[in-house]
């Protein structure tokens, strides 16, 4: 379903449902076998090798076993892959057990071990490469820092644009030819394949969270990678092994979920716009993270990406302990990690998402992480001017964070 003359709203409605028709079915059907019945010891075998080597069962013996191989998940994969406009999407049980199998597709067995990271990046990620828990050596660097970085034995390039979480913007294109025919691997769980599509700027690898919002709703946890066909091969073939592979009722609401994701993006998109243009002028604002707010010097909007998101990062006058005040006075926005879904979201970075984040590297204690919904803004603005005007109760010092 990448045919050039359909638009990514009707990809999104139509794409993963090819065989529907043919099963005599309309909406998706969720299959739940762990097993499946072999018609002989050869042809089940032969199946079984096919998946574990990253491909996909033969129609003689089957998917088998549920850990290889299931066709729930491939519906979702195959739109996924689709809307990125990708070969192929290998879906996993978390978006971190899909970069854990990213980077070990890259490494494992290639004698390179070496990753270059751009930050900032998303607080687990950070994490599992400063630790080197999967035996790689990383070197954390900004974007014009690649081309130097480069090594020998480095497997792979790592980015985030928009940035978790003060939505900087990488350019694509630039890191990919500073990285010198090293695989980049792009988080594009901001943009989503709405707003941006890393591969059309030579990105090798696209990696989404799905948890945030491809799913939308907050009830599934998931992620997925699209990509080339040898690298989902790849890719399987670690998810086979380490049994990372997504549960079908979550690929079941998924697939349910990308069909109102353009429209979901666009009116949170369009309501980020207003809940930003008025953050900026409240007094107890010191300064909105928002892409295109300050200028687009480096001329990614409207070019590498369609739209600005609906994402907002502020830095609060009163620091740590005013943060602290306004996450827990809002009404309407809920005080909860995650994002992307169609209720609004705050969160303190420092104190959560990024608090395994080494601290040169760590958010600043003011600042506050805003996933923006698909309630009304004017609601929203008023819910947020409450939270500001009120008067902080209690003073907690920053250092509580270092605890």
């Amino acid at each position: 379903m990448t045919s050039p003359w359909l638009q990514p709203d009707t990809i999104a409605v139509h794409a993963g449902r090819e065989d529907l028709a043919g099963l005599g079915v309309h909406a998706l059907p969720i299959d739940l076998s762990s097993t499946s019945p072999l018609p002989d010891i050869e042809a089940g075998g032969t199946s079984y090798e096919a998946m574990a080597a990253g491909g996909a069962p033969t129609p003689e013996g089957g998917p088998v076993y549920a850990r290889l191989w299931n066709p729930t998940v491939a519906r979702f994969e195959s739109a996924l892959a689709a809307l990125e406009n990708a070969d192929a999407a290998v879906a996993f049980a978390s978006g971190m057990a899909a970069m854990t199998a990213a980077i070990l597709a890259a490494t494992a067995g290639t004698g390179r071990r070496h990753v270059l990271a751009v930050r900032p990046l998303y607080g687990g990620t950070d994490h599992l490469l400063s630790t080197g828990l999967l035996g790689t050596e990383t070197t954390f660097c900004t974007a014009a820092e690649v081309a130097a970085a480069v090594r020998p034995d480095t497997a792979m390039v790592v980015l985030e644009t928009p940035a978790n979480p003060t939505l900087d913007l990488v350019d694509i294109r630039a890191v990919v030819e500073a990285a010198q025919g090293v695989p980049v691997l792009v988080d594009n769980t901001f943009a989503t394949p709405v707003l941006q599509n890393p591969i059309d700027f030579g990105a090798s690898m696209v990696l989404h969270s799905a948890t945030k919002y491809l799913g939308g709703h907050g009830d599934v946890v998931a992620g997925v990678i699209a990509c080339g066909d040898e690298t989902a091969a790849a890719l399987r073939r670690v998810r086979a092994v380490t049994g990372g592979l997504l549960h079908p009722l979550g690929a079941y609401l998924l697939h349910r979920g990308l069909t109102t994701l353009p429209i979901r993006v666009r009116a949170q998109q369009a309501g980020a716009e207003r809940i930003a243009a008025w953050l900026r002028t409240h007094q107890g604002v010191a300064r909105v993270h928002y892409p295109g707010l300050d200028g687009d010097p480096q001329g990614l909007l409207g070019t590498q990406m369609r739209g600005a998101g609906a994402m907002i990062a502020v830095d609060l006058r009163g620091g740590y302990e005013q943060a602290r005040h306004v996450t827990s006075a809002v009404g309407l926005f809920t005080h909860a990690v995650s994002l992307g879904g169609v209720d609004s979201l705050i969160q303190h970075p420092a104190a959560l998402t990024h608090r395994p984040v080494t601290a040169d590297a760590r958010p600043a204690d003011s600042l506050v992480r805003l996933s923006i919904g698909l309630e009304d803004p004017k609601d929203l603005i008023a819910d947020l001017d409450r939270a500001l005007a009120a008067r902080r109760p209690v003073a907690v010092p920053a250092t509580a964070l270092q605890a």
